[in-house]
């Protein structure tokens, strides 16, 4: 196979977590340096880091770094300075339950009785609980660093896998559509939907690629443009509102997303503009794939109406980058994501096979698969 690509969206240092500042890509690269907790919250909140698996993989750094700064206190003031990170970080953004999945994980090490796998959603099926030093907050520090790390790898290789099951269903010189970004700033390594863009291109299968702008925050315009140009993947930069014509007029053989949280019956949030797509796809019977690691699945969300749908600032729709876009003091709204509904979703491609309707059925299948996920081979297409 071809070299996997190499940009990363955080780095690792030990006492130190590196955010790649994607508010400020394609044109700097711009390193912020987190030593604390709340720095690296900050980082997520304000969208220097941002995609569902990297929330969550940051988010676990985070609390080592808490630790790091706690492992001198006494246990019951460690644990609270750890609980104290802990509602922080989780407060950083509200719809991926990524981020609430990699924190529960992590807080088994410290305060098993108060983690609620359940509440983290799907959990990762290479879990195991992990060894715990008691009361020793040092051994805490040592093992929630190697949690993180774990987390990080599991990231890696379920991403390989997500892109060779979709890859798998990718017709020959295909044109494809994607919204928002999902590439390697938005996971640890080579990216959901992303993933298996870049698989099917290797494979021979793409012929071009559409990617939207994705306003306001133009995830598609400066982070997947920026991506699928730096591997050479073939592609066309759309505005949002150019999708329903391209469909009409050209080709298109699927539509691929990446998610933020998949509820139960595969209702399925993501970034806004999303929903659209689908309908759209539906309309012009266009497979629509929606790519997700596990850890994105949550089974303890019954359907979409149940998910938190996060509002952000109208700046980020009335102005770019400090430069203002409309008349001064107008209303304006921001709801960051949208929710599909499962009945407009072909298939949902994880790192343990594709899960398609009844989705409230084969999504808790792909749970009961216990095989050790590796990079030579995914298991079986359910």
């Amino acid at each position: 196979m071809k070299k996997l690509p190499n940009t990363k969206s955080f780095v690792w240092k030990k006492q130190r977590l590196l955010l790649l500042d994607q508010r400020h890509l394609p044109h700097k690269t711009i390193w912020l340096n987190c030593q604390t907790w709340k720095q690296v919250a900050g980082g997520i909140r304000d969208m220097v880091v941002r995609g569902a698996p990297a929330i969550g993989i940051t988010a676990a750094y985070g609390l080592v770094l808490a630790a790091q700064s706690a492992q001198f206190l006494a246990p019951e003031k460690a644990r609270k300075e750890l609980e104290a990170a802990f509602q922080g970080l989780l407060a950083a953004r509200p719809t991926a339950v990524n981020l609430r999945w990699a924190l529960e994980r992590m807080r088994k090490i410290w305060a098993p009785e108060l983690s609620s796998p359940a509440a983290a959603g799907g959990g990762s099926i290479m879990d195991s609980p992990p060894v715990t030093g008691g009361n020793d907050v040092k051994k805490w520090t040592k093992a929630l660093e190697a949690e993180a790390i774990q987390i990080e790898s599991e990231d890696r290789l379920a991403n390989q896998a997500m892109g060779r099951f979709g890859a798998s269903l990718i017709p020959a010189t295909a044109t494809l559509m994607t919204h928002c970004n999902t590439g390697s700033l938005a996971t640890a390594g080579l990216g959901t939907a992303f993933g298996v863009i870049w698989t099917a291109f290797h494979d021979g299968k793409v012929r071009k690629v559409l990617a939207s702008e994705t306003r306001p925050y133009l995830q598609g315009a400066r982070l997947t443009a920026y991506e699928l140009h730096k591997e050479r993947i073939p592609f066309e930069l759309i505005t949002d509102n150019m999708a329903a014509h391209l469909m009409n007029t050209e080709k298109v053989d699927a539509v691929l997303v990446g998610a933020d949280r998949i509820a139960a019956n595969g209702d399925t949030a993501n970034k806004i503009g999303t929903y659209s797509l689908a309908v759209l796809a539906a309309h012009h019977k266009v497979p629509f794939y929606v790519v997700a690691p596990l850890s994105t699945i949550d089974l303890s969300t019954p359907d979409g109406q149940a998910i938190p749908i996060e509002e952000r600032s109208t700046d980020e729709v009335t102005m770019f980058r400090g430069a203002p876009l409309a008349p001064k003091g107008i209303k304006a709204r921001h709801p960051a994501f949208d929710v599909t509904p499962a009945s407009l979703i072909t298939a949902i491609i994880s790192e343990r096979g594709i899960a398609r309707p009844d989705f409230r059925r084969s999504l808790a299948a792909l749970f009961n698969q216990k095989e050790p996920l590796t990079a030579a081979a995914p298991a079986a297409v359910s």
